[in-house]
Formats: structure tokens, C-alpha cells, sequence
């Protein structure tokens, strides 16, 4: 049987991850033939859309959500953390959003959060400090450090893939770019400032200042999952889905092609994806062995 409590949380993030849930069970008892619980989810998701985007728009991005007093979190009437990324990457990855509002926060995490000059990708920014508010255990950590507004990695891969999700082929991978480990140790200058393994993913990046670009945790399985995933599902565009393959790639418009080698099951695919018009992303045409393909 199917279990699912649901409650509007103060944090928008979890918000957008809950009309995810909500739509995916929806799904579930479709296939089971459960209509009520399907039509219940479905309103529900619906409702929380709605009061998502009347509550948490703040006018150029998406809130992060609300202390326990009202007052809000990662808004630009916020003395810190005035712009969280994780509200604008779920608001695209969630399918929630309105385009509009959904293109227009990710456009705020391209001018707010990411810092090309340094290599870093914020999760928010001011980071917590002198403010009076409690956002929990992150405000432990010195200003710039791990969660309290450095780069941390599962975000910022997040961003990557919101950017893909748009068709920003460019952005996608010029975040992907900037947050692949070996770009962090190209010079002699940057290894010293790197600091730790080139070669693994880090849960975090310094921007801490005198500390800026500092790797921190490394042999981070979670970052280094979403990267792959990142780099794999989101640019070049593999999915399978229900033992199906499914190809749409986002990438540069410079990239006039690619080609992937595929093993699944006892099969080989040898895949070749050729871009003569310099776009992004959409299919003009398909083969396969030779025969062209409808969709």
C-alpha cells in the first residue's frame, strides 16, 4: 500500500521536492488503478503549486522559505543569505514553475551565486554571521564555509542540470566546466589553492576569504553521483527510462558533435550526435542503423 503524509513546509525547496512526490505517486496509482488517491494527490499538488506561487515569488527569485516568526529566508529584504539556489534550481527541475519566473530565477543564480573569477558556484549569498536569526546548525560554520554560503556541490550541480532543463546548453556546461574537480588543478597556482584531490569530487569549496577556491570533503559519493548524473542525463542527454532509451541532449553551441558508447543488457549501442547548425538543444532527425525515425 501506498503511504503519504503531506504538509506545506516553511522551506520552498521541500516544497518544490513535494509536488515532485506528489505527481510521481499520482503516476503509481494510476498504474495501480487507485483513482482516489491519484485525484486527491494531484489536488493537493495543485494547492501547493498555487500557494508556492503566491507566498514564496519574491519579485526576481524564489524565497527559500520562512523562520518560525514569518519572517522570510533568502529574500532581497534579507540581511543575509538574500538568494538561496536550491528554491531556483527545484522551481525548473520540479516542472512547477512558471517558464517565466523559473527563467528569470535562474538568471538571478547566474548573476547572484555564480562567481566565474574565483571557480565557485554559492549556495547563497551573504552567508550567516552577525544577523540575529537562527537558520540552524549551517550558522556553526565560519562565514564561507560549507553550507553557510560556499560552494556546496550537490547545489550547484543542481543549477547545471536547471540550466539544461532550459535548453541553456552554454550555461550548463560552462557551470559543468567550472565545477569539475580536474579544472580546479590546471596550474601549479591553482593546486596550491585547491588543496586537495583533483581526481574525486568535494562535497564543498571554500569562499571564505583568504581561503577562496579551498577544496573541502572530499570522496564525496552524493556530488559525485549528480555530477555523473549531471553531466550524462542533463548535456548529453542519455535516459533510460523504463528500459527505454531516451536521447535529448543539451550542449554547447560550439560542440559540432559528440559521440557516446553505450552498454546496456547484452547490447552495444555506438551513438552519434551531430549539431551542424550550432543550437543547443531540440532534434531535427533521427536514425537508427540507417533508417530514419518518427517522434
Amino acid at each position: 500500500r501506498l503511504y503519504l503524509a503531506v504538509h506545506f513546509p516553511h522551506d520552498v525547496w521541500l516544497g518544490w521536492l513535494m509536488c515532485v512526490t506528489l505527481d510521481d505517486f499520482a503516476k503509481i496509482a494510476d498504474q495501480r488503478g487507485d483513482k482516489e488517491h491519484a485525484e486527491t494527490w494531484r489536488a493537493h499538488a495543485a494547492a501547493l503549486k498555487a500557494a508556492l506561487e503566491r507566498t514564496a515569488w519574491d519579485g526576481h527569485w524564489y524565497r527559500r522559505g520562512w523562520f518560525d516568526d514569518g519572517s522570510p529566508l533568502g529574500s532581497a529584504s534579507s540581511e543575509e543569505c538574500r538568494i538561496d539556489s536550491l528554491s531556483q534550481s527545484w522551481a525548473v527541475l520540479s516542472g512547477a514553475a512558471p517558464l517565466e519566473r523559473a527563467t528569470q530565477a535562474m538568471a538571478a543564480v547566474e548573476r547572484e551565486l555564480i562567481l566565474p573569477h574565483d571557480g565557485l558556484a554559492l549556495l547563497f549569498t551573504p552567508p550567516f554571521d552577525r544577523s540575529p536569526v537562527d537558520p540552524g546548525y549551517i550558522k556553526g560554520y565560519p562565514p564561507g564555509l560549507r553550507e553557510n554560503g560556499g560552494q556546496y556541490t550537490h547545489a550547484a550541480l543542481w543549477s547545471v542540470m536547471a540550466f539544461a532543463e532550459l535548453g541553456e546548453g552554454d550555461k550548463a556546461a560552462a557551470l559543468f566546466w567550472l565545477l569539475n574537480p580536474i579544472n580546479h588543478a590546471r596550474t601549479r597556482t591553482d593546486m596550491h589553492r585547491y588543496k586537495v584531490e583533483p581526481y574525486v569530487a568535494a562535497a564543498d569549496v571554500y569562499a571564505a576569504p583568504g581561503h577562496v577556491g579551498r577544496g573541502g570533503w572530499t570522496w564525496y559519493t552524493g556530488s559525485a553521483g549528480w555530477m555523473q548524473r549531471a553531466g550524462i542525463e542533463s548535456i548529453l542527454g542519455l535516459h533510460i527510462e523504463n528500459g527505454t532509451l531516451r536521447l535529448d541532449p543539451c550542449i554547447p553551441k560550439s560542440w559540432p558533435r559528440f559521440e557516446m558508447t553505450l552498454r546496456h543488457g547484452a547490447s552495444r549501442y555506438e551513438i552519434l550526435v551531430e549539431n551542424p547548425n550550432g543550437v543547443q538543444h531540440g532534434i531535427a532527425s533521427a536514425e537508427f542503423d540507417g533508417a530514419a525515425l518518427g517522434f
